[in-house]
């Protein structure tokens, strides 16, 4: 059988192409249609969906408000509930103020070495105390005075822990501002400022039971607590080895 194509190459490759190109803009159309099919959707939802709900919820808004509006002297109830919230953190953080008073009667120095207080500062910030007072025994109280800070302790137990744990009252002792001057009887007198951190326990709320002791290892006679420590040292040893 003897089969004669009488279209040529060249017209049916414009058939093919005439076919492609019909297929590529159906799909193209088809796509079309869709993109604004979803477009719609969306302007629907959009426009539509979105402001009934958001009419919904501003409608809700407005009735809550007009209910709170309704309650007498709701301005001061949300002020004190504002406050009462705090009040925990605010009483955890509190500083126990009246144990300096426990402080100074621990730390003072006995006669002859008395020491008179002239003022008290207390920063909390740094756990600092600065004291600014008067000796009548001259430099010898005031080195006391250094001493029975340096040996006092802080005695605590916790709610968590009772168990008493014992720590320094103080450290960073320093003293300042040393002179000579004349108190309301005319009595001399050297005047002084001594400063040191004391120990977060000692005003922290959080310590219960404390107390405050002065604990001297060895001598604790006022002629010792008078001598400055750092002139004392041990002796030296024997050199070895032939040297």
């Amino acid at each position: 059988m003897i089969e004669i194509n009488l279209v040529p190459d060249v017209k049916q490759e414009l058939l093919i192409a005439q076919r492609i190109r019909s297929t590529v803009i159906t799909i193209s159309i088809f796509i079309g249609l869709a993109s604004i099919g979803i477009v719609l959707v969306l302007g629907m939802y959009v426009f539509a969906v979105q402001g009934v709900r958001s009419s919904i919820v501003d409608r809700d808004i407005t009735e809550q408000s007009d209910k709170l509006s309704k309650v007498k002297d709701l301005s001061k109830m949300l002020t004190i509930q504002n406050q009462l919230t705090k009040i925990p953190n605010l009483n955890s953080n509190k500083k126990i103020g009246p144990r300096i008073f426990d402080l100074l009667t621990t730390i003072l120095p006995l006669s002859p070495n008395d020491v008179l207080i002239s003022d008290l500062t207390i920063d909390s910030t740094s756990n600092t105390i600065t004291i600014n007072g008067q000796a009548a025994n001259s430099y010898a109280a005031v080195e006391v005075f250094k001493k029975t800070l340096d040996c006092s302790k802080v005695k605590f137990n916790t709610d968590e822990d009772k168990d008493y744990k014992t720590i320094a009252l103080a450290s960073n002792i320093s003293t300042s501002n040393t002179s000579y001057g004349e108190d309301s009887s005319g009595a001399k007198v050297l005047r002084f400022t001594i400063s040191f951190t004391y120990a977060p326990e000692l005003l922290s709320p959080l310590s219960k039971n404390l107390s405050i002791t002065c604990m001297t290892e060895g001598n604790a006679t006022d002629s010792y607590l008078g001598v400055p420590t750092t002139i004392f040292a041990d002796r030296a040893k024997d050199l070895t080895g032939g040297q």
